[in-house]
């Protein structure tokens, strides 16, 4: 493998374009978007046989076998930013899903931390923040003791390998 350090900017953006259009084929990525987020969504539908919902689809990412939504959100912690904040929770008051699948990567993109949060759940544990109208929720590892939470992290642990 050719060492990063050697490469120009402009052969990193192709390599990372050339992963990205790689990562699309083999059905890992959704969007154009950073590739966590799409990433989370994959594993998480792989670990417990959800079906991805499209992606127009507002407010909610998957639907499992019952017919429970779920809300996809992770964030990939590094040394530069260890923020656990998950992306905006729009319209939360309008009960867009039914359990929130949260995930946390490590800088390598592993998994540290997983949980489905049930919605009654996140609303006490969210905040409204009005300039992005939208709630914010912080998935710390203590999340795992939140009523209703399931910790799924031995579960997202093993997903990769099923890719």
């Amino acid at each position: 493998m050719t060492d990063l350090r050697d490469c120009t900017v402009s052969q990193l953006l192709r390599l990372h374009a050339g992963i990205a259009d790689e990562l699309r084929r083999r059905e890992l990525l959704r969007s154009g978007n950073g590739p966590a987020g799409d990433y989370a969504e994959a594993l998480f539908a792989r670990a417990f046989g959800w079906n991805l919902s499209a992606n127009s689809t507002t407010g909610y990412d998957a639907v499992d076998s019952q017919g429970i939504r779920y809300q996809i959100k992770c964030r990939r912690v590094t040394v530069r930013n260890p923020s656990r904040q998950l992306s905006a929770l729009r319209r939360l008051d309008q009960r867009p899903f039914d359990q929130l699948a949260g995930l946390i990567l490590d800088e390598r993109f592993d998994v540290h931390r997983a949980a489905i949060i049930p919605l009654e759940t996140i609303i006490a544990g969210s905040t409204f923040t009005p300039h992005v109208n939208a709630w914010r929720f912080i998935l710390r590892d203590a999340a795992r003791n939140l009523p209703g939470t399931r910790d799924v992290t031995g579960e997202m642990k093993a997903a990769p390998a099923a890719l």
